[in-house]
This record gives structure tokens, sequence and C-alpha cells, in this order.
């Protein structure tokens, strides 16, 4: 799984997901991409499983970039324990996605197959997403 090898503070507060992505927005190494049409956290095991699904659709033919990286710690407190007594330890790590954001990108590989690939992906993730392709300029 997807983690920071280190960070400043080990718990972070649970923050506001408003508005749209204004960077990470626009398909910038690949042909094709996986783009957020709703706000949420994606969590490090998704990532993970998203990138399976595509690699093992396309038979590791083409290239997949992974634009989005896990990095606000997410803390859980043990089962059956009562309230109060502080936050409870770090369980796993989450990337916040916004309305826009490119989440996967394609190249390599025909515009119909990248699509089915990135459908398989788009299935593991916690958030809503259409596929897009690149504007040629």
């Amino acid at each position: 799984m997807l983690q920071p090898a280190r960070t400043k503070y080990r718990k972070q507060f649970r923050g506001k997901m408003r508005g749209i992505a204004s960077r990470g927005n626009v398909v910038s190494f690949g042909e094709c991409g996986l783009q957020a049409t709703t706000a949420g956290w994606v969590d490090s095991k998704q990532i993970e499983a998203a990138r399976r699904a595509m690699t093992h659709f396309t038979k590791r033919g083409g290239k997949i970039w992974i634009r989005i990286f896990p990095d606000k710690p997410i803390t859980k407190k043990p089962p059956e324990t009562r309230m109060g007594s502080g936050k409870g330890d770090v369980a796993g790590y989450v990337v916040v996605v916004r309305p826009g954001r490119i989440m996967f990108e394609m190249s390599g590989i025909a515009i119909d197959k990248a699509k089915e690939a990135m459908r398989l992906a788009a299935a593991k993730l916690s958030v809503r997403s259409r596929f897009v392709v690149k504007e040629q300029v």
C-alpha cells in the first residue's frame, strides 16, 4: 500500500472537501484519464486495487500513471472503546479527491481498451468518475 515515508505530524484534522480541483485537473502524461466527478477520500487500498484491475485487464500493455498519493492519516479508535480519552491511532492513509481531479492516466493502448480498463478501476474507488481523453492542442 502507498503511504508517506515520513510526516511532520502524526495525526491530522478531518478537514473540508469543498470546491473543485484547481490542480491536477488536466490529462498531462497519457492519452486518456479517469477524472473524479464527486468529492471524497480514496484509500491507499482502493488505489492499489484499481491499479491491479487496470494492469490485469491490459495484460501489462501500455503505460499507467497514478496521479494521486495518499498523504492524509486517518485515525480510528479500537472497537468497544468509550468516548473520550484522546484521538485514536493511525489506521491508514487517504487522499482527498475533489471533482475534476485526474486520478489515473494511460497511454500506448487503444482507446476502447483503455476505457474498459478505467471502468474496471472506477468500480474499485469510493468516488464517482468519468473517462476523459486528452485534448489535442
